[in-house]
């Protein structure tokens, strides 16, 4: 089942550099000086290479909230319990969540999909039922999951990328929500960096010392259990990941296949690019990253997979609240590339040319 998503991994292309100059240019010959809305322009570049349009569209804009619960928090690794999950899925599908307000805003549609709530939900049209497990198992104890629970967990990802593309999506945002996952995630970006716990643990949704210490032991505990399981990056994420990491990584993989536009939100989601990054690095030229996480990892990924985060807000929130934001600004981006007129349209007259 791995040499399945290893070969969808090796089947990515990079961006056709044609499509780059092209945008380029246009944005070189608009009516403002050369180079002057700075970042904002090498994103623009980027989505018109990934869509291969002259005039590209972020009309239909799309948040995919994976859930899941996490073994590891009997260790008493989050100050939540986990029946706070299920509460804020629910929160999510009434619509009063931080994400459903900046969607809104947005105007994104928002889909939340279990892939491993300990808990029943009923129907609901926002909500998309794919639960493996109610939970995974205790990292500090065992594997996380199995591998058939693993492929199941990147088949979910996939599967929803896929349908969003066929609805005819533009852009897709990814998010999270699952207590103790900031535990799952640290050890996922441990294994995969060969770091230990210290250098990538963060204080979550806001540990004291003592309890951040106590994470920090969980673990690195889980790195030593698992250690002769970690010499790949799906390795890694069956034996120290979540379900919905596993999920956001087919997510990932499907979006740089099929070449649609990709938000990644903060910190847990980060995890995911990486192991994404590890099967292929072509990944990172189908997404952007909506944000720099207060997280005390989050730097080192940025700097593992030498990308700039579109925002620097200090959030440490989660379920894709900074892709929501991130979204706004893109789409403000491809209004300038389709509508600010060229010097020639404009009949103004161009910059002198330098001697």
């Amino acid at each position: 089942m791995r040499e399945l998503w290893i070969q969808r991994s090796k089947d990515i292309q990079p961006l056709d550099s044609i499509w780059r100059q092209k945008a380029r240019q246009r944005l070189k010959e608009q009516t403002r000086p050369e180079g002057s809305l700075g970042y904002l322009e090498t994103l623009i570049e980027k989505i018109v290479a990934i869509q291969k349009k002259d005039r590209p569209s972020l009309g239909k804009k799309k948040i995919l909230i994976f859930a899941g619960d996490h073994g590891v928090e009997a260790e008493g690794v989050s100050l939540f319990p986990r029946d706070v999950t299920k509460a804020m899925v629910m929160n999510f599908l009434n619509g009063g969540a931080t994400i459903n307000a900046l969607a809104r805003h947005v105007s994104a549609e928002v889909e939340v999909i279990d892939v491993g709530v300990d808990g029943h939900f009923e129907d609901h049209p926002c909500l998309r039922k794919a639960k493996i497990r109610p939970g995974t198992r205790n990292i500090k104890r065992e594997a996380a999951m199995t591998a058939e629970e693993l492929d199941q967990a990147l088949t979910v990802g996939w599967e929803a990328v896929h349908q969003a593309r066929a609805s005819g999506v533009d852009i897709l945002g990814i998010g999270e929500m699952g207590i103790g996952n900031t535990t799952a995630a640290s050890a996922v970006i441990a294994g995969c960096l060969h770091q230990e716990a210290q250098g990538v643990t963060g204080r979550g949704t806001g540990l004291d010392d003592q309890a951040l210490e106590h994470k920090i032991r969980v673990i690195d505990q889980a790195l030593v259990l698992h250690k002769t399981s970690l010499g790949s990056p799906l390795g890694v994420l069956q034996c120290l990941g979540g379900y919905e990491i596993a999920a956001m990584t087919g997510a990932i993989l499907a979006c740089a296949h099929l070449g649609l536009p990709l938000v990644i939100d903060g910190w847990v989601v980060a995890a995911a690019v990486l192991v994404a990054f590890q099967l292929n690095p072509v990944v990172l030229e189908y997404i952007f990253m909506a944000h720099q996480s207060q997280e005390k990892g989050h730097r080192l990924i940025l700097e593992a997979i030498k990308t700039k985060p579109i925002l620097d807000l200090s959030m440490r929130l989660g379920e894709a609240s900074g892709a929501a934001l991130a979204m706004g600004i893109l789409e403000a981006g491809v209004r300038v590339y389709n509508e600010v007129a060229t010097f020639a349209e404009a009949k103004v007259g161009e910059r002198k040319a330098r001697d």
